[in-house]
Parts: C-alpha cells; sequence; structure tokens
C-alpha cells in the first residue's frame, strides 16, 4: 500500500461519502477542495490530496481508486451495522440507546427464531411481555441458563429458569456441570440473536437489575455473518449434546 492508498483507508469511514464523491471530482480536473469539507478531519483530508498529486497511475486513476474504497466501505455497512448500547447513566453528549429498549425491540422483531443466553435471570414483566408476543407469533424462543448448581453460590433464590416457566411453549436449555472442563466453569454468555440476522451481545443479565439499573454495555450487531455464526454455534452445541434440555 503506498502514501496515498494508505490515505484514503484513513479517510473512508470518516469524512461522508458526499464529500468523498466530492473530492474524488476534484482529483479528476486538479481543482482545489475547500478546507471545510475536512470538519473535523483535516489531517485526513490533507494527506489525501496532498498524496493524490504524486499516484503514479495518475490523477483519474486516483480519483477511481477513491470511488471504489468508497463505495466498498458502504456496502459493507450496508451489511453490517454495529450499534453501543448501554445500561446506567445517560450521558447526553454520546447519545446511545438503552438495553431495556433494545433487547425489547430485537425480540419484538423476531420472526422465525430466537436464541437468548443468560447467566442469571429473574421475572422481568418488559422481557416476559415481548416473549409471550413472539411465541404468539410463532417465533421458536430457545433460551440458555446457568444453574444454581453450576453456580455455585455466586446464584441464590431460585433457578435461574423459573424466571420464565410462565411462558409455555419456549424451550430451555443448560449447560450440565458433567459436560464441563472444570467445577469453577460457569454458563456466563449473555447474548441475544433474532433471525440469525441481529446480535445483542454484552454484560447484561436477564434481570431487572441487568437490563435497567446497573451500568452495562453491549453491542448490537444487524447484519453480516456474527449473528449467523451465533446461531449456528448454538445449533452446534444442541447437536452435540453439550447443552441438554431443561424443559
Amino acid at each position: 500500500m503506498n502514501g496515498y492508498e494508505d490515505a484514503v483507508a484513513k479517510a473512508v469511514g470518516h469524512l461522508p461519502a458526499a464529500t468523498l464523491a466530492g473530492i474524488a471530482t476534484a482529483i479528476t480536473h486538479g481543482e482545489p477542495v475547500p478546507a471545510s469539507w475536512a470538519g473535523p478531519d483535516t489531517d485526513r483530508l490533507a494527506a489525501l490530496i496532498g498524496s493524490a498529486a504524486a499516484y503514479r497511475a495518475g490523477r483519474p486513476a486516483a480519483a477511481a481508486y477513491l470511488r471504489g474504497a468508497a463505495a466498498g466501505y458502504a456496502r459493507r455497512a450496508a451489511e453490517q451495522q454495529v450499534e453501543v448500547v448501554w445500561g446506567g447513566p445517560t450521558m447526553h453528549g454520546v447519545p446511545t440507546r438503552s438495553m431495556s429498549q433494545v433487547l425489547a425491540e430485537l425480540i419484538g422483531r423476531s420472526e422465525k427464531s430466537l436464541i437468548l443466553m443468560t447467566y442469571s435471570a429473574k421475572p422481568y414483566p418488559p422481557v416476559l411481555t415481548a416473549l409471550s408476543a413472539a411465541l404468539g407469533r410463532g417465533v421458536t424462543v430457545s433460551i440458555v441458563v446457568e444453574t444454581l448448581s453450576g453456580a455455585g453460590s455466586a446464584i441464590t433464590g431460585d433457578e435461574p429458569a423459573a424466571a420464565f416457566t410462565g411462558l409455555p411453549g419456549l424451550d430451555l436449555w443448560r449447560w450440565p456441570r458433567a459436560n464441563r472442563p472444570s467445577d469453577h466453569a460457569k454458563m456466563h454468555a449473555k447474548i441475544a440473536v433474532a433471525d440469525q440476522r441481529e446480535l445483542l451481545i454484552g454484560s447484561a443479565n436477564l434481570t431487572a437489575s441487568g437490563i435497567d439499573q446497573s451500568m452495562e454495555a453491549a453491542l448490537l450487531i444487524t447484519g453480516g455473518q456474527a449473528p449467523q455464526r451465533t446461531a449456528a454455534l448454538f445449533r452446534e452445541l444442541v447437536i452435540t449434546n453439550q447443552l441438554t434440555r431443561i424443559n
């Protein structure tokens, strides 16, 4: 990768698509680029313009390379989107959506399949309502939980699976202690996968504390291979009997 190609890689994804298109046109015709186009990315714009003039293949080729890189980035962004999800204090200077909102919407959008994994679980009405509606739509709902036996003394009270016993029709799964590599191994994953297209992966358990009260973080991944591969991993765990049914 030469200097210009490196400058393009650093500019794409930071400068708006319309700005990149305008820069490509200016490069083709050898026209100046307004400094205002840079926004907060003055260094990236300067490196892009400065190195374009020295691009060995010439200005038209440099412009074509920039257009192609920008189009490729746009296609990839359309295939997969990643959003930060936050639970805890709201920071108005950095807008994010709440854990409860995103989880409820993800469950609400599911049409065919829904996979949830959680370490701890307590009855939480918004989640139970969304799950009941999903089951009513004919969605196949699978939930993997830790057990009191597997958690040792870290979880007390009712079995985590008990949080969902009022929802007939869903499948509850566990990771048996006999399948674990040691007595210290835990079923600690916290994910939600809807229709193999959306994946919410983070730190929150399916409890009021985890979803609404504690400081938790997650990523919502829409599209791409991550949701598909996570759903495939769950299926493989079931097929190989690493996970066994509770109900």
